[in-house]
């Protein structure tokens, strides 16, 4: 082992395309699990907060602190996948989701289980952030879309195969709901062992800090917002003291986080990066995109089973159309970019087909054609899987190889905030609203309605006809609402991404042109194959 000095911009050897699938073999895996996390939970939340004894803001705070975590730390990932070993820090990600799936698992109680969901999401920000950097490190962007195909592939089938899993589960008496959250393990360990064996990297070391206040200050902002969100309109009125406080509050530490982010010598997320064109609105269009990639998986589950009165497991199987509809328009957009290195038109398209998605499924109500709202859940599909590897793409195409961590981890922290956003405010929305179709349903059959919207989830196969027709029909209608509200926010990343200036990936891994290395940096290059 000998030290070297080299420029920060050092990248990982040519590989092969074999070589290249044997060290993403144990990262998808890793992926897969961090999807898996998340999607698993989605058919199961209703049955899962039924039996606790929640109401919809547990419903809606289970999901969002996973996202809020993932969201929160993806940028210190990033920052610490350009500073020391990428492979220990994925592993340490692994090691931090299983244990809090295997206290997930053990929670009593909806507040215990968030903040087991929360140590979840931490680690799978860790996974989310590396896998993007660790795929750019070793392949060039021009390369990069084809295994980006194969990343999008894996997201597809841990999307799909999470709900069926998470369905099959909570149907199954003798296993139960705590196993959504057991069944992650043994996919933890396993992809544990082939990264040890498959993951050979350069190390690239080289003195830095940690922007910690930057850190603390931008997730206090993210988490002072959430919580107005969600508590709004229920706990307190939207106009009122609480809402001047907390909002108030998230700007003054959204404002002390840009100053402290604009003076630290190494930002969390430097202020410098949003100068690109490219960048800013790529930005702009991950929020929607994480909005339509967690909302409507989330509340989709909800709707099946409540509104339609299916199981977990049909749930999950409803969903498919959307699922399908991801996996191939990201196979296919990869491969055809890998081969013509344009990838704007895929950006425009998608984001189109998203807007569409939406508003088409603004219409939705609990009798709804199934084979239409098939056609809807399949635009929506589409529309994500030609932008959401896209978006990181374009990015780390404009950036050079010593800001692959923090450019990769940006678009993946915006896309995680809007996920966060996006399900904390529509669910807030969704509460609101079922509460006035359940007030206005129950008044035309002459009973008081006994539950709101932040009340306890309802059963519906508990209830008397008359009042299950108006429960369906409430939170259909609340879910169509819900993805109406979410539409236009499509609109904007449409509008972003077709601002975006399209420069042809480029076939190595070089810094971009124009991007300068900004220091002098120590590799640790073993001779032979370098392993991390």
């Amino acid at each position: 082992m000998t030290q070297a000095t080299a420029p920060s911009r050092a990248t990982a050897p040519t590989m092969s395309h074999r070589q290249v699938l044997e060290a993403l073999s144990g990262l998808l895996l890793g992926m897969f699990v961090a999807i898996l996390s998340s999607t698993v939970v989605s058919n199961a939340l209703p049955r899962i907060i039924t039996e606790l004894g929640g109401g919809q803001s547990a419903y809606t705070w289970v999901v969002t602190s996973a996202l809020l975590a993932t969201t929160a730390t993806t940028p210190i990932w990033g920052k610490l996948a350009d500073l020391t070993s990428k492979k220990v820090l994925v592993q340490v990600a692994l090691l931090i989701y299983v244990l809090g799936s295997v206290l997930a698992g053990a929670a009593q109680g909806t507040g215990e289980l968030i903040a087991c969901r929360v140590l979840q999401g931490v680690g799978a920000g860790g996974l989310t952030a590396l896998a993007q950097v660790i795929m750019a490190t070793m392949i060039a962007p021009r390369e990069r879309g084809r295994y980006s195909g194969y990343l999008g592939a894996v997201m597809a089938v841990g999307t799909i195969g999470g709900p069926l899993v998470g369905g099959v589960i909570v149907d199954t008496s003798w296993l139960g709901w705590r196993w959504c959250f057991y069944v992650g393990v043994p996919f933890a360990v396993a992809a544990l062992v082939v990264l040890q064996k498959t993951l050979n990297l350069p190390v690239v070391r080289r003195k830095a800090q940690i922007d910690w206040w930057g850190a603390t200050l931008i997730t206090a902002a993210v988490s002072v917002l959430l919580i107005w969100v969600s508590l709004a309109g229920d706990q307190f009125a939207w106009l009122s003291l609480p809402t001047v406080a907390m909002v108030g509050g998230a700007l003054l530490l959204g404002a002390l986080a840009i100053r402290v982010e604009t003076r630290a010598a190494e930002p969390m997320i430097p202020p410098r990066l949003f100068r690109s064109r490219t960048i800013a609105l790529a930005t702009v269009a991950s929020v929607a995109v994480g909005v339509g990639m967690f909302g409507a998986s989330v509340f989709l589950g909800q709707y099946f089973q409540i509104s339609r009165g299916q199981s977990p497991t049909m749930s999950g199987l409803m969903t498919l159309p959307m699922i399908l509809g991801l996996l191939v328009s990201s196979t296919l957009t990869g491969r055809v970019i890998t081969r013509t290195g344009r990838w704007k038109r895929y950006l425009v398209t998608g984001s189109a087909l998203l807007t569409a998605g939406f508003a088409l499924m603004g219409t939705l109500r609990a009798d709804t054609s199934f084979p239409l709202l098939s056609v809807y859940m399949a635009l929506i599909g589409v529309g994500l899987g030609m932008t959401m590897q896209n978006l990181v793409l374009a990015v780390q195409n404009t950036v050079g190889a010593h800001e692959l961590g923090v450019a990769s981890s940006v678009v993946a922290f915006f896309r995680s905030l809007g996920g966060a956003i996006g399900v904390s405010a529509l669910g807030a929305v969704l509460a609101h609203k079922v509460t006035s179709y359940l007030a206005e349903g129950m008044g035309r059959l002459g009973v008081p309605a006994s539950g709101s919207g932040g009340g306890t989830l309802p059963d519906v196969r508990t209830l008397p006809a008359p009042v299950r027709a108006v429960v369906e029909s409430a939170y259909g209608h609340g879910a169509g609402d819900i993805f109406l509200a979410a539409a236009p926010l499509a609109l904007v990343a449409l509008i972003a991404v077709s601002f975006i200036k399209e420069v042809p990936l480029r076939r190595h891994n070089g810094d971009a042109p124009g991007v300068a290395p900004e220091r002098e940096s120590t590799v640790t290059v073993a001779a032979g194959r370098t392993a991390e």
